[in-house]
């Protein structure tokens, strides 16, 4: 059993979860027909958007709050490789953090439910002056609130 990237506190709220399904194609491939290490965070990113817009934590959703969210550590561990045409879910979950930033945990499962492929990114939520936020801004403390109380479920 591998070590977790954000260990679960005591009296946290269980993570918020979402998966994609895809189909490796053509062009996310090297001549080998797997898929080049380049393309994950982008497979990454496809489950962080879909979570966000799932939770109303979308960019769009930050970005109308006047709050920027960017990328901080960016970490991928490599199991099995994907294949071209092969089919896989992209799973994100967001774990909650004391801090104000966003830690998202990924999966990537072939079709067999394989773990292929998982990872972490940390993001930090700073203002438009770009200014890292020590406190959270309203709108992700009544999100942060909502979470604790079980209502994002």
């Amino acid at each position: 059993m591998k070590k977790p990237y954000f260990p679960m506190k005591a009296g946290a709220p269980p993570p918020l979860r979402c998966t994609v399904e895809r189909v490796v194609r053509f062009e996310e491939v090297d001549p080998l027909a797997i898929v080049w290490h380049g393309r994950y965070p982008s497979y990454f990113e496809d489950a962080r958007v879909m979570l966000g817009q799932t939770y109303g934590l979308g960019y769009m959703d930050l970005y109308q709050q006047g709050v920027l969210a960017p990328i901080k550590q960016l970490f991928v561990d490599y199991q099995l490789p994907l294949r071209f045409g092969e089919a896989f879910s992209i799973e994100a979950i967001l774990h909650w953090s004391d801090a104000t930033r966003l830690n998202h945990e990924f999966i990537l499962r072939n079709a067999a439910g394989e773990v292929t492929t998982s990872g972490y990114s940390v993001q930090l939520l700073m203002d438009e002056q770009q200014q890292v936020l020590m406190l959270p801004p309203p709108f992700y403390a009544d999100f942060r609130e909502r979470w604790q109380a079980g209502a994002l479920f």
